[in-house]
């Protein structure tokens, strides 16, 4: 595909606006970035494309799409905004950051995706296969952009990216040699429709897979093992019953079985992460990661010390015994379930943040088994002590520093007091993260004060 001296509209200047613009610019593209934020939200995203000769358009609601060759969205633009319909019916290219980068790509690719546990899995294939002697290289989703990797493609084995519905919605020659699906529960229903188009989106992660590409699938989750057929080799994996090729549980270990191999075990008690959530993500890597070259026993030394991600269920600290868990990235009500379902102790979980039209009610059950007591916060407060009403007993609170002073008041020794949110976080929060580190502030400070 030639670039050169093609005049591309960047849309959306954040993280993957900045990488896309850089690999324009090195190929001789004309670039223009548009934004809707006013240049002085962007100060930073700014300063990382300046000398690239890049053309900035911020503020505007509608550039003037027609002068340009090529359209590329970040993730977080919604691509049925009208003047994007508009450039789409004129016949304009309009593309995502995986559809340009499907065009360079020239070493076999594993993605993941799915609802929730992305970013771990993703992480493990990566950590497996380099513990291995492999060399990929780990990005997408999760961090470093999928095009940002290319430039050094030529020395990886792998390319390891974890991708999302939105991205994959402006994907459409993206082609992985091996992709799994984790899982699908309903998120991002202020973006889709109905759960079927979420559902549709995930399942496009196969849609050009060949006889010679593999997939892994959850044979425990009723809505992606409903779907296909795909060409190809299929694994499943399954928490819940045995399986005669793939992963499941079996005497206290994880069994994996690829085409016309033995059976590999890994034992549950040399693995540190917790959850069934957890060994889920686990079987799936060990499958992308093992058909991929991987040794068996490197992939054990990695279990043995792989201890999670930031904000996904991490133990923070033990205040007057009284554990304090940071879920932040529990932004949807799939996440917030499989953590509860974590708990056997009582727990006070600290809900809220900005809703993705999703279906509260579906925790119900959850809560009423598993919480002591609920703390709301955010633009969804007022909806949650509607749905939740007479579950466990519900406070209302103005920010996160005033959910942990009462949540450590209403705690007792041998209980837990848990983020875990359902929401997004940006009605108060840059974003998970920023939530889950002011949490963790904050619950330091009470131990500080605790003289712990």
């Amino acid at each position: 595909m030639e670039l050169k001296d093609q005049k591309v509209l960047v849309v959306g200047l954040a993280r993957t606006g900045v990488a896309l613009s850089r690999f324009l610019a090195a190929a001789g593209a004309r670039v223009t970035v548009t934004d809707m934020a006013p240049a002085s939200d962007l100060t930073a995203y700014r300063r990382e494309i300046r000398g690239l000769g890049v053309t900035e358009d911020l503020g505007a609601q509608e550039p003037n799409w027609a002068e340009y060759d090529l359209i590329l969205l970040s993730p977080g633009v919604p691509p049925e905004l009208p003047w994007l319909a508009a450039a789409r019916q004129a016949g304009m290219a309009v593309w995502g950051e995986l559809e340009l980068a499907a065009h360079f790509i020239k070493r076999p690719l594993i993605a993941v995706s799915g609802t929730n546990g992305k970013t771990t899995t993703t992480t493990l294939v990566g950590e497996m296969l380099m513990a291995s002697g492999l060399k990929p290289l780990v990005g997408g989703n999760i961090g470093t952009p999928l095009i940002s990797l290319l430039d050094d493609q030529e020395q990886a084995d792998w390319l390891v990216v974890e991708v999302s519905s939105f991205q994959l919605d402006t994907a459409t020659h993206f082609h992985p040699r091996a992709a799994a699906l984790l899982n699908i529960t309903p998120d991002h229903l202020d973006r889709y429709p109905n759960f079927a188009a979420y559902i549709a989106s995930k399942a496009s992660l196969f849609r050009n897979q060949t006889e010679s590409d593999w997939r892994v699938l959850n044979a425990d989750d009723a809505a992606v093992k409903a779907l296909g057929p795909w060409p190809g080799r299929l694994y499943y994996f399954s928490a819940t019953q045995p399986l005669t090729e793939g992963a499941w549980l079996k005497n206290g270990a994880v069994m994996v079985r690829l085409a016309d191999a033995p059976k590999t075990s890994f034992p549950l008690n040399h693995i540190l992460l917790p959850g069934r959530h957890n060994l889920e993500n686990i079987m799936t890597a060990l499958l992308l990661a093992l058909n991929a070259g991987a040794d068996p026993g490197a992939c054990r030394e990695v279990l043995a010390r792989f201890k999670g991600l930031p904000h996904r269920l991490e133990r923070v600290a033990e205040v007057g015994g009284v554990e304090f868990y940071d879920d932040s990235k529990g932004t949807n009500v799939g996440a917030v379930a499989r953590s509860l379902a974590h708990f056997t102790k009582p727990v006070i979980l600290i809900a809220g943040g900005r809703d993705k039209n999703s279906d509260f009610n579906l925790l119900s059950p959850l809560i009423k088994e598993h919480v002591k007591a609920l703390i709301l916060l955010g633009e969804t407060r007022a909806q949650l002590l509607r749905v939740w009403q007479g579950l466990a007993p519900a406070y209302v609170v103005g920010d996160l520093e005033e959910a942990v002073a009462l949540a450590r008041d209403l705690a007792r020794p041998g209980e837990v007091v848990l983020l875990s949110p359902a929401c997004a976080s940006f009605d108060m929060f840059q974003d998970y993260a920023h939530r889950g580190e002011t949490f963790q502030r904050l619950v330091r400070d009470l131990r500080h004060a605790a003289g712990c």
